[in-house]
Order: C-alpha cells, then structure tokens, then sequence
C-alpha cells in the first residue's frame, strides 16, 4: 500500500486559485494511478480528475477547462491546480492512488470557496 498526505487546501474567494499537493509514501508511486476526488456535505464522494503514470488526464465536466492535475514520480507527487475556483467547488479533497488490486485514500483537506 500507499500512504499519501495532503495539503494546500484553505479559504478562497470565488474566482481565486489554489494548488493542492499529495505526497506519496510507501510503495512504487510511478505504478499507480493518480486521482483526486472530493466530497461536499450531504453529497456522495465524486471524482475530480485522475493522471495515468503515462501522464494521461481524465476531468469530471465540472472541472474541465478549469483544475489541471499533474504529477512528478521523481518526488512522488501529484498535484491539482485549480484556477476560476465556485463556491460549488467548496468539498474536502481526497488524494487517491489505485492499480488493478488496491485503493488507497488520503486524510483530505479542505477547500472553501466564499465571499
């Protein structure tokens, strides 16, 4: 297994940015599957974006044009920048590294999005 940590999450104004991080321990990083996800009160856990080892992207339409995910195997890390950021962006942020056999999730961090 993988464990993973995140941060960058915090207070924001609508139309500001922030940039999330997820620093992975543990195991193999390059051989997962990167994914960040989120879960707003009362809503069930959705996905935001995920990142292939290859560097091949995949964006909820929500996010599309907006958060970019990355990654950096050499410091085994995986980001998400998010610009543009909604008030329905408001969720805590979960970091998650999948393969064919395992799923492993981060503790969270939150973001909100207020005036």
């Amino acid at each position: 297994q993988v464990q993973l940590v995140e941060s960058g999450g915090g207070l924001v104004q609508p139309g500001g940015s922030l940039r999330l991080s997820c620093a992975a321990s543990g195991s193999i990083f390059r051989l997962y599957v990167m994914g960040w996800y989120r879960q707003a009160p009362g809503k069930q856990r959705e996905l935001v974006a995920t990142i292939t080892s290859g560097g091949s992207t995949n964006y909820a339409d929500s996010v599309k044009g907006r958060f970019t995910i990355s990654r950096d195997n050499a410091k085994n890390t995986v980001y998400l920048q998010m610009f543009s950021l909604k008030p329905e962006d408001t969720a805590v942020y979960y970091c998650n590294a999948g393969t064919s056999r395992t799923s492993s999730w981060g503790q969270g961090t939150q973001v909100t999005v207020s005036s």
